[in-house]
């Protein structure tokens, strides 16, 4: 029968909606009558000469003529506009095809989809026509409320299409017959060339067959001339591919040997990634949808979010209460036949009775109390988009997280220093500051007095293009930290002491960057050239090296000593650069090397081990090699003897049913890009985990909307990963991912409670009623009376369980089982013992007071008082399920005491106050009345009490004898 209820109103609702929705976007789908007229208008024959659609994987493999030649592109003059236009009408415009948003009303509609609120509609629908008009009113605006919030909230969210179409530049510098263009970027076709600046963003994928100048140094001796590159482009590629540092490009095809993924593709610039130095130009080649960004635009249309456990398990409570309440009108239906009574009698007292004990004010609750948890997150720098989330939180058991500047401060810090001489030096202080200091055997070394240290600081910093003003860092993070290694030595001004009379920029292919430099104030003396980089391309151009102040040759000797040094600082999770100096680059001498890495952030290590031991597996997922990765999860606790580490490569030779099989015991995945995080989400999720998954760039938005829980970065994410994720760390911090979990832990906690007190309270007067109907007893309260203890069941008494505190420990207990409904075996039993307790004092009263067989204003009255105070302490007893109430503190949810003594105040005054006497049909009680209702109604919640008490020392025996199973993880789902 609810089956068949819910159908009914759902199709009564669906189907006029969607056939006027149909209609509507038959009428207003501009976009596909404009496609139709675009091919409407070329002529026949046209479309066998356009342009074949070329990817950006087969453009960045050939070389630029041949890609130039099937783009029929020129690449200096550029295309004609009359071609620009025959294009245009075959391929459209350089923009995203989105969907027109559903009017309000469509959206505000589906919110009547749960299950919960069909139940209400229809006991609402029910109550007017047994004329409850009361009933009607309370169910209408519980109703109204509860959508009205939930279609706000989720209104302010769903932006993540619109927000990837803003990526997309609106202007850019084009090439069209000859003259550079400003042309708006959806303006451009296939075979375009696009002029590339500083701070531009990429109009669309772009094949490059220009970046920056030509220059082969005056100061590079002809034998260490092995090719004289262009000055690489450089691009900030934190959206859409996985790098955090700007990626090199460079106009030739990658080698054959590369496994052909995004960041192979060093000669294509990305639909809506950012330019830094120098300048470029490149052939547009796949417009829109066609380009990477529009795969994932694809994407993240054909992705749907799942469903919130706490959304299952409120459907699942839905259903279930549909079902016990046409249950109790069939059981009533039939006792009542069976007793010869009227058919139409008892139906109408079995819908009474139904609709009474649906609990109207459960979705009001979870609504408010998931809304205040937002709220609370807000402080703790989180922001949440979606209500239901909050609580999913607290069902992780799974974080997938990126290592820079999530698990780390994503600021780069010289650690150590080996001089070329032997010397070790520590650094301490992160950041870039001139907070910390350099030590060599425990002396504090500081501006020059220890020369072969003072060199290394000199040359890394005067080979430098990096600027740190006011502690911020403008240029690239390694070489901000060789300047906040000299600000903390003093030297940091060691940068404007030289001028630069010529540079050899930093390369992907000779990993090196050199300068030749004249001291300021010493302009006549020979020039000096500094060159930092990778340790074996760096040690090519030495012919010495330095041994406190001397000069002396490099032998093979010393050459094995730095590469043992270096593999070592490299063993340890440091990224090594050696530097060195001298008059020209073949005869340059080696200084030494500095160990570099982004370290940790504060906290981050506890609020792992806290996560770990309540059962959340961490994954740590980056970018870096394999040295590196493993050194930062080592130093977090992530990584131990018996981890695993597998790289992205690994990743793409399995399927993601043998990926679902070593993924719960992998804690490291290296050499990962975000294309890899879809793949890793899918099989954690086929393990049956609830997976949290952490995000900044384009490319995550796909995994951000597939995790159960979509994490974006708030300070380095992009607008279309900020959308498309259910949460926001503001800080970027770790951290904040555990006060989320705890909070979540907490709100399902709080709801559990007030499902506990309201069906409780439910139970018990519906079992009071029903006795005294099927047992033909007088009834023990009157309409009035019952409408009042449905006030208080509803009403702030109920609603302040919501609020409840979150309790420090709850971190510390293990996610709970997403099989597990709402209502526990446990929570059931609670539930039973609460209702028995009431209904038998309750009666107990009754029977007490009716000694006479006359129901007397005093002999409701006491009933009726006795059963209001049941729920005072009832609600007290319900405020936690493991906790003693005098544990959490009588006074520690200062709501919940205003709203007890609300309702005391309310209940005496309609002892008391004469003209509420006459409404209620009660009378004054004496003293002695109200302390003996208060000893026996304290009754549920003493036997209440014994039962946690009870429950907390079976636990300690269970930790006792197995330390385990307190802290289930991930690998025991």
């Amino acid at each position: 029968m609810d089956n068949l209820l819910h159908k009914s109103l759902f199709y009564f609702i669906k189907l006029p909606i969607h056939a006027i929705w149909k209609l509507v976007s038959t009428v207003t789908d501009k976009r596909t009558q404009e496609k139709v007229a675009r091919l409407q208008k070329i002529p026949d024959g046209d479309n066998e000469t356009m342009i074949p659609v070329l990817s950006s994987k087969k453009a960045s493999e050939l070389p630029v003529d041949e890609v130039a030649s099937i783009l029929q592109a020129n690449l200096q003059n550029g295309l004609k506009n009359c071609e620009v236009c025959h294009r245009r009408a075959f391929h459209g415009w350089n923009e995203f095809d989105i969907s027109e948003d559903e009017p309000l009303w469509k959206k505000y509609i589906s919110q009547f989809k749960n299950p919960l609120i069909m139940l209400l509609l229809a006991s609402a629908v029910i109550s007017v026509l047994m004329h409850q008009f009361d009933d009607a009113v309370s169910i209408t605006v519980a109703i109204v409320i509860v959508v009205t919030v939930a279609f706000v909230q989720e209104y302010r969210s769903e932006k993540s299409l619109e927000e990837l179409s803003k990526l997309v530049p609106p202007e850019c510098h084009c090439v069209r017959e000859g003259r550079v263009e400003h042309t708006l970027a959806r303006d451009l076709v296939p075979g375009d060339t696009v002029c590339l600046s500083v701070g531009d963003r990429v109009p669309a994928d772009l094949r490059l067959f220009e970046t920056g100048y030509k220059r082969s140094p005056p100061f590079l001796p002809s034998p260490c001339i092995l090719f004289s590159p262009p000055v690489d482009l450089s691009i900030d590629e934190s959206s859409p591919p996985p790098e955090t540092a700007p990626c090199s490009k460079s106009t030739t095809p990658p080698p054959a040997a590369t496994n052909g993924d995004l960041t192979s593709r060093s000669n294509i610039a990305f639909m809506g990634t950012l330019v830094t130095p120098p300048k470029a130009k490149g052939i547009v080649i796949p417009p829109r949808e066609n380009s990477e960004f529009g795969e994932v635009f694809k994407m993240m249309q054909a992705e749907e979010a799942p469903k919130t456990p706490l959304q299952k398990s409120m459907d699942l409570l839905g259903k279930q209460l549909s079902l016990y309440s046409f249950g109790i009108i069939g059981v009533i239906m039939l006792v009542g036949w069976l007793q010869g009574k009227h058919i139409l009698d008892m139906f109408t007292i079995g819908v009474s009775l139904a609709v009474a004990a649906i609990p109207e004010g459960l979705p009001i609750v979870v609504t408010v109390t998931l809304a205040l948890g937002v709220m609370r997150m807000v402080k703790k720098r989180a922001i949440v988009k979606k209500l239901p989330i909050v609580e999913t939180l607290g069902c992780c058991n799974v974080i997938c997280s990126d290592k820079t500047g999530t698990l780390t401060k994503n600021e780069m810090t010289v650690t150590h220093i080996f001089t070329s001489d032997g010397q070790h030096a520590e650094v301490t202080g992160v950041g870039y500051n001139r907070f910390g200091e350099v030590m060599v055997d425990g002396e504090v070394i500081h501006g020059y007095n220890n020369p072969s240290i003072s060199k290394i600081v000199e040359a890394g910093c005067v080979c430098n293009d990096a600027l740190i003003r006011n502690n911020t860092l403008m240029g690239k993070p390694t070489e901000g930290a060789l300047i906040a290694l000299a600000m903390k030595m003093g030297l940091d001004g060691l940068q404007e002491d030289y001028i630069r009379k010529a540079e050899y920029p930093f390369s992907s292919e000779q990993k090196w960057m050199a300068v030749k430099c004249v001291h300021r104030t010493q302009q006549d003396k020979p020039e000096v050239c500094f060159m930092k980089g990778a340790y074996e391309q760096v040690i090519r151009y030495c012919t010495s090296y330095n041994c406190k102040g001397q000069t002396l040759p490099l032998v093979q000797q010393q050459r094995e000593q730095y590469q043992q040094e270096k593999t070592s600082m490299g063993s340890a999770g440091l990224r090594v650069l050696a530097l060195a100096s001298g008059p020209e680059l073949g005869q340059l001498t080696f200084l030494g090397l500095v160990g570099i890495i982004d370290p940790p952030r504060t906290g981050v290590k506890e609020a792992v081990t806290t996560l770990i031991t309540s059962g959340v597996a961490i994954k740590m997922i980056t970018g870096d090699s394999q040295e590196t990765a493993v050194a930062i999860a080592s130093r977090l606790g992530l990584y131990s003897k018996n981890s695993q580490a597998i790289s992205g490569e690994e990743i793409d030779d399995l399927d993601i049913q043998q990926l679902s099989q070593i993924t719960p015991k992998v804690v490291v995945f290296y050499r990962a890009s975000p294309r890899h995080k879809l793949k890793i989400i899918k099989s954690l999720q086929n393990n049956g985990a609830v997976v949290a998954m952490t995000g900044d760039g384009v490319n995550d938005a796909v995994a951000l909307k597939a995790a159960d829980i979509g994490v974006a970065m708030g300070q380095t994410g992009t607008d279309v990963c900020k959308e498309a994720a259910d949460m926001i760390l503001v800080d970027d911090d770790f951290q904040t991912i555990m006060s989320a979990i705890e909070e979540g832990k907490g709100i399902y906690n709080n709801i559990k409670n007030f499902v506990r007190f309201q069906l409780s309270t439910s139970i018990a007067a519906l079992t009071l009623i029903s006795l005294a109907t099927l047992m033909n007893f007088p009834n023990p309260l009157n309409a009035m009376q019952i409408l009042w203890i449905n006030i208080i069941m509803d009403g702030p008494p109920a609603q302040s369980l919501g609020v409840e505190p979150v309790d420090k420990d709850v971190i510390r207990k293990p996610p709970r089982n997403l099989k597990d409904s709402i209502l526990t075996k446990n929570l059931i039993v609670k539930i039973l013992v609460s209702s028995v307790i009431i209904v038998c004092g309750t009666l107990f009263v009754f029977w007490r007071e009716l000694r006479d067989n006359v129901i007397t204003p005093r002999d409701t009255t006491m009933t009726f008082t006795c059963f209001v105070f049941f729920d005072m302490f009832n609600a007290l007893s319900s405020r936690s399920q493991t906790k003693s109430v005098f544990e959490i503190g009588l006074c520690s949810n200062k709501m919940f005491c205003y709203a007890v003594l609300g309702s005391i105040m309310g209940q005496l005054l309609v002892i008391y106050f004469p003209p509420l006497q006459k409404v209620f049909q009660t009378e004054s009680l004496s003293v002695l009345d109200l302390l003996f209702l208060l000893g026996l109604t304290s009754s549920v919640c003493i036997v209440t009490e014994i039962i946690k008490k009870f429950e907390r020392s079976k636990e300690k025996i269970q930790k006792r004898g197995s330390s385990s199973s307190s802290t289930s993880s991930f690998l025991d789902v």
